[in-house]
């Protein structure tokens, strides 16, 4: 019998298709019994709309998860968090979501739209690299190994005058710089950022501040790394995601990295010769759903062991999974989606568990 995993999400968020909200993964035949009480299958949930909205829980999600937990709090049925958000470390997020949704997450159970940048890098570990977004992306980048790694604000404040709006902005930038750094020391930083090309720029969570993160991208990248002289080759350029839109707690969705994908492409490819070359990862990427499969493994790797990955579906998401739509995010419709149809629409999260259970854990 095929084996099979299960995905929740909310619309999830927009990306060129619609995502589920929540996956589930079957790795075989067999059902909890009263000989076992090894789970044959696993869950794959989306964050943002559906268990959370803000950083409020949302959709019974508490009630959902201490379900997959025994009265010891023991991981009960291996389930990770798969989502495009990002900003913050693995560590730090399953701490925080751990708070919020009243059980115990281990690190290597948050998969973010940024943790695959950890497969890259042998590449650029020793390069200089810029990273941007929201949270503490540089952070990120360092406890995955990058060495030479700067945030987006320190990198610009190596720069006179790089932002010519700086001045009107209300808002201030703290830059990652080391507090107990002498006046020489600084001096000395900054020369050598001026003077060493930016191998690569990766996005790894929301830009704070479009209008100078795209100013200060373009000329990164159409100089080959270093801003203000002149055109040489495009250093590389990683997205974490590439969703449009997003559900957060205000009525309507927000724009997401691929709207700022969109803006930066548009904008280069009108003030340069050849178009802008990136590499985009997130959901519904195959490669996202492939890794959440070999971290359902390592969960419970006795549980969840000889996974079948068969053809990719339209929605990008492999044949073993099992598509799940809740109506607590971006998607709010009567019926399943038009274009890209889950397997299966519920209200809530709590309702996705409630029927995930029932259909696995009957004898």
């Amino acid at each position: 019998m095929r084996r099979q995993l299960f995905a929740i999400a909310s619309r999830s968020r927009r990306r060129r298709r619609e995502q589920p909200s929540l996956l589930v993964s079957r790795s075989s035949s067999r059902r909890l019994s009263s000989q076992s009480d090894r789970p044959s299958f696993g869950i794959a949930f989306d964050i943002d709309g559906v268990v959370l909205l803000g950083h409020a829980p949302v959709g019974g999600s508490p009630r959902a998860l201490q379900r997959l937990y025994d009265e010891s709090g023991k991981l009960k049925i291996p389930f990770v968090f798969l989502t495009n958000g990002g900003g913050f470390s693995e560590p730090k997020r399953a701490q925080d979501l751990g708070q919020l949704l009243g059980v115990n997450i281990l690190p290597s159970q948050v998969i973010q739209g940024h943790t695959p940048f950890k497969q890259l890098v042998n590449r650029f570990e020793n390069e200089l690299v810029v990273a941007v977004g929201k949270g503490e992306p540089a952070a990120v980048m360092s406890e995955y190994g990058y060495k030479n790694v700067l945030s987006i604000d320190e990198y610009t404040s190596y720069f006179d005058a790089i932002d010519p709006l700086a001045p009107y902005k209300k808002w201030t930038t703290k830059p990652d710089v080391d507090q107990n750094s002498t006046f020489n020391e600084m001096a000395k930083r900054k020369i050598a950022v001026q003077t060493e090309r930016v191998k690569a720029a990766f996005i790894v969570s929301d830009s704070v501040d479009w209008s100078r993160d795209i100013q200060v991208l373009c000329d990164l990248l159409r100089t080959g790394g270093l801003p203000g002289r002149g055109t040489g080759k495009q250093p590389h350029l990683f997205f974490a995601n590439d969703d449009l839109e997003y559900q957060a707690t205000f009525p309507a969705e927000r724009l997401g990295m691929g709207a700022f994908r969109i803006a930066l492409e548009a904008i280069y490819n009108r003030i340069h010769p050849i178009p802008l070359a990136f590499t985009s990862y997130g959901k519904p990427n195959p490669f996202v759903y492939g890794n959440a499969e070999t971290v359902l493994r390592n969960l419970m790797p006795s549980y969840l062991s000889s996974l079948e990955v068969e053809n990719t579906t339209n929605s990008g998401i492999r044949d073993p999974w099992f598509s799940i739509l809740t109506r607590t995010g971006v998607f709010k419709g009567k019926d399943n989606h038009s274009e890209f149809p889950a397997d299966l629409v519920v209200d809530t999260v709590e309702d996705a568990v409630d029927f995930i259970l029932r259909k696995e854990c009957s004898s």
